[in-house]
């Protein structure tokens, strides 16, 4: 790991400046707003449009912080999209949830080589397979989601409210679906499992943790684990779903199907700041910091398929994804969506570049990236 800048971890970790529209915010009074005619700026023109209402980003490289928004936030007020506006920040949710499971493994609480069922041992049938913890960080286990259409816009906004219980998204009719270890499947259901370990060893709610041991250790006042709160509390940018019948506001939720795996709201500021915490050692130490910086050696993606054609190497470690491999550097991030909102966060290993965005899209589903976050990210890597 290379050595961080004292002054750089100082800086993006300072608490209380004033001069934010939050108190408690981090380097927004620091940041300049993107400038016209800039690829950065050129990445958020246009909005709203077609794909997208609003966007947010937040970009930190070796030309200092710049910051920009674009489109609306609300529909019916016009008001613009807040640069420190709440947004739900989906799967990037897993990366606290590694964070909280690696604490706890380096407080020898909990052993990333001992089995989930010697934790959990009424959780999976009998005879399954032994699945340690590691795999279930690194999505290698094998079990199985319940299997449930919530990025359709026709079943979300029927179920928008149903209420699940913890480990009710779990499917353990069906048998896993590889032997653990051997594939990787991205999915949320890993991290159901892994909310659920956190639980069971701290006999607290996987809330309360990571308001304890993340949110409150670092003052991320914009970053909230809602439980059963359906709000976006703060400022914030509206998600809509396009339909026939005109745009329809999707922000209001449950999200007790996503729980330990895609539930946090949360800020840009406040994910600039958790990743420099993350990446420097503040709050996860080594050993198990290095968990989170390395895919499983000799493993391919799972397509769903058993017909062996899987030929694309894993790209996931605890609670990250390796993004990019640049000459002198790696991109490690986190990416996530909800029903409109699709974000990620992304930084080299030393923290030269740190980008943050939101979009608030649209259109639910799909597996493709929106256009509009895939120019946002481009305009990053041309800054560098």
């Amino acid at each position: 790991m290379r050595k961080l800048s004292a002054a750089l971890v100082a800086a993006a970790l300072v608490i209380g400046t004033a001069g934010t529209a939050n108190a408690g915010e981090p380097g927004l009074h620091r940041c300049t707003t993107v400038a016209d005619g800039t690829p950065l700026r050129n990445a958020l023109a246009g909005l709203p449009d077609e794909e997208a209402s609003g966007a947010l980003l937040l970009l930190n490289d070796a030309d200092g912080c710049r910051q920009g928004t674009a489109g609306v936030a609300d529909v019916r007020s016009g008001r613009t999209v807040p640069i420190d506006g709440r947004f739900r920040i989906g799967s990037m949710t897993k990366t606290f949830t590694a964070v909280v499971a690696l604490q706890l493994a380096a407080e020898g609480r909990l052993g990333l080589d001992q089995t989930v069922q010697h934790y959990l041992p009424d959780l999976l049938p009998a005879g399954t397979a032994p699945i340690t913890v590691r795999q279930v960080l690194t999505y290698t286990s094998g079990i199985n989601h319940v299997p449930v259409p919530n990025k359709q816009a026709e079943w979300f906004l029927a179920h928008r409210y149903d209420h699940w219980a913890k480990g009710s998204q779990i499917d353990t009719a069906e048998p896993l679906a590889f032997t653990p270890g051997t594939k990787q499947r991205y999915g949320n259901v890993d991290y159901i499992v892994a909310g659920l370990l956190i639980e069971k060893v701290t006999g607290r709610s996987w809330e309360s943790q990571i308001q304890r041991r993340i949110i409150d250790r670092l003052g991320l006042r914009g970053t909230t684990a809602p439980g059963r709160d359906v709000e976006v509390h703060g400022p914030h940018a509206h998600g809509y779903e396009a339909t026939a019948d005109g745009w329809v506001d999707v922000t209001r939720a449950d999200t007790s199907l996503q729980w330990s795996a895609a539930s946090i709201i949360s800020t840009a500021p406040d994910l600039d700041r958790f990743m420099v915490a993350l990446f420097s050692g503040h709050l996860v130490p080594e050993p198990q910091l290095s968990e989170m910086f390395t895919v499983p050696a000799g493993v391919k993606l799972y397509d769903g398929n058993d017909d062996d054609t899987d030929d694309k190497d894993a790209v996931y470690s605890a609670g990250l994804t390796k993004l990019l491999d640049l000459p002198s550097s790696t991109v490690w991030g986190k990416s996530g969506d909800r029903p409109g909102y699709n974000n990620a966060m992304a930084a080299t290993r030393d923290l030269s570049m740190r980008l943050v965005f939101s979009v608030n899209t649209l259109h639910m589903g799909g597996t493709d990236q929106p256009l509009r976050s895939q120019r946002i990210v481009g305009a990053a890597l041309q800054s560098m």
